[in-house]
């Protein structure tokens, strides 16, 4: 029935306007978001068809987010709901050198935390699917999301269906003993690793050789970064493994580029230049256009290369949703100008 399947949180993104703090502002942007939910949008705006599976409060707030996901073309008839439980809220601060964005979450005791083994039905849910996408966020929720977690990568499995996984490690809800605890099992499942140097290194303790200048800061080479892709592959037999790789001069000035690696090969992209408007749900844009890569193009190639390029287009909008349309991509692709389309 669906293309792709995503499972995990998503939660209401409140955002002080103007570069505000939260302390000084008297309003806030609501807009909603989550990496699951995001990669579904964004394969859906990529032309393919997908279901977004997730645990809801029976409220106006889950309303809200299921109303969402449907008009970014998002099915929601996958969502379970609950009765007692809350939707987890985050707030942004965008900031500008020297100060850094911040995150502050407000996602305890939220619904899908509540989730357990045999709400979802996911022999269902399978069927007549060939993708499954979830990410390091939801099993780090609670004991329970990390079971159900297991339970859908154990089901997608025995469907034959291609499961990805990215890594998304988030420190402010576990540490990285835990997290490396309990997500090694769970690579058993996975057929396409997402993931970054960086939480490569803090989750399973793989380094990317590189240099450290005055300020503290490593620079990673790119052959550093195909070490650790290696490396991956050959600790876990994954059937790709992909690395975005991200440099940050400056909070809106950006390069954005990715790497691949499966079947024996490298695929390289180009290295992006980036003027940012929001970079929140950058990293699910690459798994939505590597998935639509790999599905529709049927090659990893195409995975890293539409990945790259409809993530590069997500940084020019507001929001965690990508509205990048599949012409916009392959114009990219093309070597698009920046002049004003007429």
């Amino acid at each position: 029935m669906f293309d792709v399947v995503t499972f995990g949180e998503a939660m209401i993104r409140l955002v002080p306007p103007h570069f505000q703090r939260l302390e000084q502002t008297t309003s806030l942007d609501v807009q909603v978001g989550g990496g699951e939910l995001n990669v579904a949008v964004g394969v859906s705006r990529l032309g393919l068809r997908s279901t977004w599976v997730s645990r809801l409060p029976k409220n106006a707030l889950g309303r809200l987010l299921e109303n969402r996901a449907r008009q970014a073309g998002v099915d929601t008839s996958n969502l379970i709901w609950s009765g007692g439980e809350r939707l987890g809220l985050y707030f942004v601060e965008f900031g500008a050198a020297p100060r850094p964005s911040s995150v502050l979450y407000d996602r305890a005791h939220s619904a899908i935390s509540a989730i357990t083994p045999g709400e979802v039905d996911w022999k269902r849910v399978f069927t007549g699917a060939k993708w499954f996408h979830t990410s390091g966020i939801t099993p780090a929720l609670s004991d329970s999301a990390a079971a159900v977690t297991l339970e859908a990568l154990r089901a997608a499995r025995a469907a034959g269906v291609t499961v990805s996984y990215d890594l998304n490690y988030r420190a402010k809800l576990w540490p990285p003993d835990k997290a490396r605890a309990v997500q090694e099992p769970l690579m058993e499942y996975v057929d396409a690793l997402i993931t970054t140097e960086e939480d490569t290194s803090v989750v399973f303790k793989i380094n990317a050789a590189g240099k450290t200048d005055a300020r503290g800061f490593t620079e990673v080479s790119a052959e550093s970064y195909k070490e650790v892709a290696r490396r991956l592959q050959e600790k876990f037999h994954f059937k790709a493994v992909a690395i975005t790789l991200r440099e940050n001069p400056l909070v809106w000035r950006n390069t954005w580029t990715a790497i691949a690696y499966a079947d024996g090969k490298f695929y390289d992209d180009v290295k992006y230049d980036l003027e940012i408007v929001d970079r929140i749900g950058g990293g699910d844009s690459f798994s939505a256009g590597f998935i639509h890569g790999v599905l529709v193009k049927k090659s990893y190639e195409a995975g890293v290369r539409y990945g790259n390029a409809f993530s590069a287009l997500k940084h020019s909008n507001p929001g965690d949703f990508n509205w990048a349309t599949l012409a916009e991509v392959e114009s990219l692709l093309k070597g698009a100008s920046l002049r004003v389309a007429r």
